[in-house]
């Protein structure tokens, strides 16, 4: 934990410390030592000038955390690319700044306000309070949970109680070193282009705490502090049981399936228990040795359901001694969901999120025409990202819904679903790889107690109406609308520099000059059809060669198609030094060697790794 005090005044101790004579450095190392008041961090500095690691210093001090597809996350420690009291009040103060800018009037800041939450991280709290001062100081009404809740809480929130803006404490499935800001503008959805480059730079415009900053004695008795726990849960599950037709809640009634559920020690066992009573399922059968929350993960190395079956061992046990043969898994924050099932040979499936964005898709157009009285599938809109399976525009093609592609991360997909809501359309599912899944706009994020009340449900459902699994099911999909075979996965470099430099290399891959890209793989074998740049502004699809997605110069996206259909996407990650890709072949329902399709695309993204990337 980090302490809140520290014992001597900055001013005092920089007189004592020798710093480096690199004049940018030594200004954002006085600027720490003035501007920190936790004991912790400061030492942290302090001991870092000692031993003159100018170089952590400098990584640390002289560079900044900035708005990725989750928000701000990084470890917490001392430093401005880091997450610790002093950034979590400097991006307050940049928040509340440019809010202040957007509505001046007093009235509707203390009326409509902000709404924050956090998760069971170590510092959660504490970040919370925090950014609840600073908020409080600037006259705006504070809806701050006094408990751990979900990251969709706050979603749900911001929309429910009709705020300017939400803040929820959270670093998702990072290791248990991390922690994290995600902030949700008025309309519930994660803050989006320009918003977020105008909080960054008021962050930067705002980066001296004010002392009233540090003074937590301000939310004692504040008549503009509300705790809105109670009011939150009861209106986030009425509209959760909305979704559900009431036939589907009387075949959860009479089902005897089980399922075994594990919160990976993050916050969402009460809430799964509640929407499953809610919908009339068996209730969850939790992982005892994980249930209840705790910041240090201790059965896990790493707290995410996102790949392979690894964080569900202890899952997979419990399954097998109570006979269930489904396993439903959130991360930390609970906002994403992993699903497992036995299959008839006794080994356990891990469903990627591609296959459950199929699986779910499906469910979502069979719910809608379930509890519509009269559907009208042309005015529906099911979404997915440019680096998740295109299963929906195959369904959407022979079902006649309207399929819409985003760049990558819910802040991107929450904000279409609201736009075509608001024209009117029936947004019924949004989906990404990462498993993330959204199934209603009243919470604009991909929210994993909805999601486990989902997949429990269709399973119950096919279970009850025609003894399928969901494995089943998932082929028949694949039968109906075309099999689908996706590979995603990540190069791992020492810097961002570098990632940059290989998408550089694609983009002059013939003679060092820009704009020409690779042409084919394997000695013309597979011949490259389209390039999306949209780094630079390029898509050869269109007669016109421009893209009709957002182009961002500081952002590394790239994507070939090639003359069978095979499109893999390169991107860059917004915290790490990586280059993901995101790989996909697709077969006519009528062309049944699937094993066939899966290893042409092994053997070509092998290729392109090995001639595009070219790695060491």
């Amino acid at each position: 934990m980090l302490a809140p005090t520290i014992p001597t005044t900055g001013a005092e101790l920089l007189e004592t410390l020798q710093l480096s004579g690199q004049q940018d450095l030594d200004l954002q190392i006085k600027n720490w030592i003035l501007w920190d008041r936790n004991a912790a961090t400061v030492q942290q500095v302090v001991d870092a000038i000692k031993d003159k690691d100018w170089d952590a210093l400098r990584a640390r001090l002289c560079r900044r955390c900035g708005f990725g597809t989750g928000g701000i996350r990084s470890g917490m420690r001392a430093g401005f690319d880091s997450i610790n009291d002093l950034v979590a009040i400097q991006m307050a103060q940049g928040l509340a700044n440019y809010l202040v800018e957007m509505h001046p009037s007093v009235k509707k800041r203390e009326t409509q306000g902000v709404i924050i939450g956090h998760d069971a991280r170590y510092n959660g709290k504490r970040f919370s309070q925090l950014i609840t001062a600073v908020f409080l100081n600037q006259n705006f009404r504070v809806y701050l949970f006094n408990r751990m809740v979900p990251t969709p809480f706050v979603a749900f929130g911001v929309v429910h109680l009709k705020c300017l803006a939400g803040v929820a404490v959270t670093a998702s499935h990072n290791p248990k070193t991390d922690n994290g800001f995600k902030i949700y503008f008025d309309n519930g959805a994660p803050i989006l282009t320009p918003h977020d480059k105008n909080v960054q730079a008021s962050m930067l415009k705002h980066q001296e705490p004010l002392p009233s900053s540090w003074d937590l004695s301000v939310l004692d008795d504040n008549p503009l502090l509300f705790e809105p726990f109670r009011e939150v849960y009861a209106a986030y599950f009425e509209q959760m049981k909305t979704q559900l037709p009431f036939s589907f809640i009387e075949t959860n009634e009479c089902s005897q399936l089980r399922f075994i559920y594990t919160p990976l020690h993050g916050v969402g066992f009460h809430y799964v228990r509640e929407a499953f009573y809610q919908a009339r399922l068996k209730p969850v059968i939790p992982v005892l040795q994980q249930k209840d929350p705790d910041p240090e993960f201790p059965t896990l190395h790493f707290p995410s359901p996102i790949e392979g079956l690894g964080c569900m061992n202890l899952a997979i046990k419990k399954a097998e001694e109570e006979h269930c043969t489904i396993i439903l898994a959130n991360d930390p924050d609970v906002d994403r969901l992993g699903v497992a099932e036995l299959d008839p040979k006794g080994r356990w499936k891990k469903f990627n999120g591609n296959e459950m964005g199929a699986l779910l898709g499906w469910w979502a157009l069979e719910n809608y025409k379930t509890r519509t009285p009269k559907p009208n599938v042309s005015n529906c809109v099911m979404i997915s990202t440019v680096g998740s399976s295109k299963i929906l525009a195959a369904m959407a093609r022979a079902e006649g819904f309207t399929f819409v592609e985003t760049l990558v991360g819910f802040k991107w997909m929450a904000n279409k679903a609201l736009e075509l809501a608001a024209l009117g359309k029936t947004v019924l599912l949004a989906f990404e790889e990462p498993i993330g899944f959204m199934f209603n706009v009243k919470v604009p994020d991909k929210d994993g107690i909805s999601a486990a009340c989902q997949v429990a449900t269709m399973a119950c459902y096919l279970r009850s109406t025609r003894n399928v699994t969901l494995i089943e099911k998932l082929r028949e999909i694949y039968d109906t609308y075309g099999y689908h075979a996706t590979i995603v996965s990540a190069l791992h470099y020492t810097d961002v520099d570098e990632v940059t430099a290989i998408c550089n290399r694609m983009r002059s891959y013939q003679d060092n000059t820009i704009g020409t890209y690779p042409k084919c793989i394997l000695n013309g074998e597979f011949e490259v059809r389209y390039v999306r740049d949209l780094t630079l502004g390029l898509d050869t699809s269109f007669p016109d060669q421009k893209p009709r997605l957002m182009i961002s110069a500081s952002r590394q996206l790239l994507t070939f198609t090639f003359d069978n259909g095979m499109v893999i996407t390169f991107r860059t990650s917004s915290s790490e030094p990586k280059l993901r890709y995101y790989a996909e072949m697709f077969g006519l329902p009528e062309e049944k060697d699937w094993d066939e399709l899966q290893d042409t695309l092994q053997r070509m993204v092998d290729a392109i790794i090995s001639e595009f990337i070219m790695p060491p």
